[in-house]
């Protein structure tokens, strides 16, 4: 699979009027080469393919990694860089450091030319394999039997950080880390869409925000769910319903070819003529995979088309300031015709003791 993968950079590397590519990001490392360690960097372009790393990791690096030329860096680790080098080389420039691109450039052989050439391996990883569509689908999996095991626990007298401490544990027992630090917020931090779970006491008549996703064997999913302690008020109600039809508008818009404009605009349409325009100021969604947060983006701002076999999230919501927040969100692959959900938990309100 790497051999392929590297196939493809090389073929971009071309296009892009390069001779090879030094890639550092250890994520993109990861998706070209197996590696799963933690110091590690490769050269990849026609008839190019060599993987660098140091001593503590070259015995591993040689049990993860198939078809590239294994090197051990004896030297300073740019220093080593640098020396294998040569012609139009690219590199991550989101990634580089500007004093690492200099201590390249200081050491790289006469004739070498460090080129900007970020997001080449980032626009490979946008579309998942069968492997990773697989991989992704077995983390939702697991996340969704954490949310379920967390729930008949139940949440009210509970404060936000012990549930997430709970949740982050049964995680772990099953074989997986959180993707993400999970979110447990209650009532009115519930209207902050990245709160961080503290030690709010959950209440009945609190709505309760629960993003979580988790990371098995290198890949991530990511799900929301806005649950009602108790009975939930008839605002809270009301805009749990708008928050929901946005979301399944949305869903049915997903399909190759659609803008990720066009399928936030079909989300937000829904939520502004509901007269909550003002209170959905995120994106609609994103890519996931190798990282929770990846291209492709579903927003305004977006100039991404989709394409089949990528993996987003579909996640409008509506933060009513000092009230409360609802989002919903599912993760899913496009296809053709439309899309493939991989989360299973039930979407209507559900109410929790």
């Amino acid at each position: 699979m790497s051999v392929e993968r590297a196939d493809r950079l090389a073929k971009l590397v071309s296009e892009e009027g390069l001779e090879r590519m030094l890639v550092t990001n250890l994520v993109n490392v990861r998706y070209l080469t197996g590696f799963s360690g933690t110091n590690g960097a490769c050269i990849c372009g026609p008839g190019d393919r060599a993987f660098l790393t140091d001593f503590r990791y070259i015995e591993r690096a040689a049990s993860e990694i198939g078809g590239w030329e294994l090197v051990a860096v004896s030297v300073t680790w740019t220093t080593g860089l640098a020396e294998r080098l040569s012609g139009r080389c690219g590199f991550e420039d989101q990634h580089v450091s500007v004093r690492e691109l200099r201590e390249l450039t200081e050491h790289a052989p006469e004739g070498a030319e460090l080129i900007p050439a970020g997001g080449l391996p980032e626009q490979l990883r946008r579309v998942k394999d069968p492997d990773e569509r697989n991989a992704i689908a077995e983390a939702a999996k697991l996340a969704d039997e954490v949310y379920e095991w967390t729930l008949e626990q139940g949440l009210a007298g509970r404060t936000e950080i012990e549930v997430v401490r709970a949740a982050v544990a049964r995680m772990r027992e099953l074989g997986a880390e959180p993707s993400f630090p999970p979110i447990v917020a209650a009532g009115s931090n519930g209207a902050m869409p990245h709160a961080e779970a503290g030690e709010r006491e959950i209440k009945t008549g609190d709505m309760v925000v629960f993003d979580m996703g988790a990371q098995l064997d290198g890949y991530c999913s990511d799900c929301t769910r806005t649950f009602a302690v108790g009975k939930p008020s008839g605002t809270a109600q009301e805009v749990y319903e708008i928050v929901f039809e946005a979301q399944t508008k949305a869903l049915d818009a997903i399909a190759a070819g659609k803008t990720g404009k066009e399928v936030d605009t079909v989300a937000r349409e829904v939520i502004a003529n509901a007269g909550h325009g003002d209170h959905f100021g995120h994106g609609l969604g994103h890519g996931v995979g190798l990282e929770v947060h990846e291209a492709p983006r579903l927003s305004q701002r977006s100039e991404d088309t989709l394409e089949t076999g990528e993996v987003v999230t579909v996640e409008p919501g509506i933060s009513v300031p000092a009230q409360f927040g609802v989002r919903i969100e599912d993760l899913v692959v496009v296809t053709g015709k439309g899309h493939e959900n991989l989360s299973s938990l039930p979407k209507e309100l559900r109410s929790v003791e």
